[in-house]
């Protein structure tokens, strides 16, 4: 099937999400809109889980994974494509990106069999969460830097990891991390990135919430691990496969986040399209002037340009083309995240001072749609992965 066609399946799919997603959208603004600031952080908090459960009950959650293990036996195109109209209907789940996308994933095709049968079921029902862990402190986009690192306990077999990562999503609900730590290569000495899987209540593993100007339920923390003694059996697949294992859940990390931003741009923009049918100031509704229909025009296409490089790299992704979904993965985040920011502030700019009112919600979205220009990766790192390994120009760092 071309990405260039959505299939019937497809079709009636994001039909469904939509359906169900919009009717918990106006639950949980009617409940914000009466509740007091913190008691509004609760009930949206609470709001939020039970759309987890309901969303996993119906085989969103984890559509991506293996049937054998309780999962949908889709792929990443389902799972972004879920996650899209999520955002869209105003109710977006970013663990969504974290849990069964990127951990799903990499225990669904490194972990072992024991691990797939531990944590797949629970993830794909949504009983269980994951959160993942690589970003670090001093770090930041130089995964070769990172310098949590785990070491064998040589008399008992048992990994020890230390270190500390930053902006970890939903740490707080999550049963447990996925942290990428560092080992070192006994025929090289050199250091390789590895995964493991670290329970919240391991000893030495601690959280401290980041205090974020981010109005979003999931919250951010930064991990410490001191010391955290962990089983031979936390070690996700092959010691030897390092990167390959972990460019497994970020090319997926990408693509969703790609979700994330379009799904969030087309909601900024419904809310604009709305207002400027209704909205008369003079003889006529705004939308009928070109200075505020065009630029709403122009927001569409790149929401809808983005979408098809999302397409386009959830099929390459899920037909097994790690190298070019890792291009077509990097292309749709930027140009996502691109199209997000100014459909959001246009969005804005459309309802004038009404676009800063809690009422019509979008204030809190100009904020919000940086991060899909921020996270997972800038940018700008995106422009230099497409300079050197796209049109093979020489590395600037």
């Amino acid at each position: 099937m071309s990405t260039l066609i959505e299939s019937d399946e497809h079709k009636a799919l994001r039909k469904a999400v939509s359906s169900f997603a919009r009717s918990h959208a106006h639950a949980s603004a009617s409940a914000s809109a009466s509740a007091s600031a913190s008691a509004s952080d609760a009930a949206s908090d609470s709001e939020r889980r039970g759309l987890w459960q309901e969303a996993a009950k119906l085989g969103y959650i984890g559509v991506n994974l293996p049937e054998e293990y309780g999962g949908g036996g889709g792929g990443i195109a389902e799972l972004s494509l879920i996650l899209e109209e999520l955002g869209a209907a105003g109710a977006p789940l970013l663990m969504m990106i974290v849990s069964p996308a990127i951990c799903g994933t990499v225990i669904a095709r490194f972990g072992t069999e024991a691990q797939k049968r531990e944590w797949l079921p629970a993830l794909a029902d949504g009983s269980r969460l994951m959160a993942f862990g690589i970003t670090e402190p001093d770090a930041g986009s130089n995964s070769h830097r990172i310098t949590t690192t785990a070491r064998r306990d040589t008399a008992s077999g048992d990994w020890l990891l230390t270190g500390r990562k930053v902006f970890v999503s939903g740490v707080d609900i999550a049963d447990a991390t996925l942290i990428v730590g560092r080992t070192e290569d006994a025929r090289t000495g050199s250091l390789k990135p590895c995964l493991f899987i670290v329970p919240r209540d391991a000893e030495g593993f601690s959280r401290r919430r980041i205090d974020m100007e981010l109005d979003s339920v999931e919250k951010q923390f930064e991990l410490v691990l001191d010391e955290v003694r962990l089983p031979a059996e936390a070690l996700v697949g092959d010691e030897d496969a390092g990167l390959l294992q972990l460019f497994a859940g970020l090319n997926p990390e990408r693509i969703m986040t790609a979700a994330f931003a379009i799904g969030m741009g087309r909601h900024a923009l419904s809310k604009a399209i709305e207002y400027a049918r209704d909205r008369t100031v003079w003889k006529s509704p705004i939308g009928a002037h070109q200075a505020i229909a065009h630029p709403l025009a122009q927001a569409h296409i790149d929401l809808e340009l983005a979408r098809l490089m999302m397409q386009k790299a959830a099929q390459l992704y899920d037909a097994g083309d790690d190298v070019g979904a890792g291009e077509a993965a990097n292309m749709a985040k930027y140009a996502a995240g691109e199209a997000c920011v100014k459909a959001v502030d246009q969005s804005v700019h459309t309802l004038g001072g009404n676009g800063l009112t809690r009422e019509f919600g979008l204030a809190r979205l100009i904020t919000a749609s940086r991060v899909a220009r921020i996270a997972p990766v800038s940018r700008e790192m995106i422009l230099n992965y497409v300079s050197h390994q796209t049109l093979g120009l020489p590395k600037s760092y």
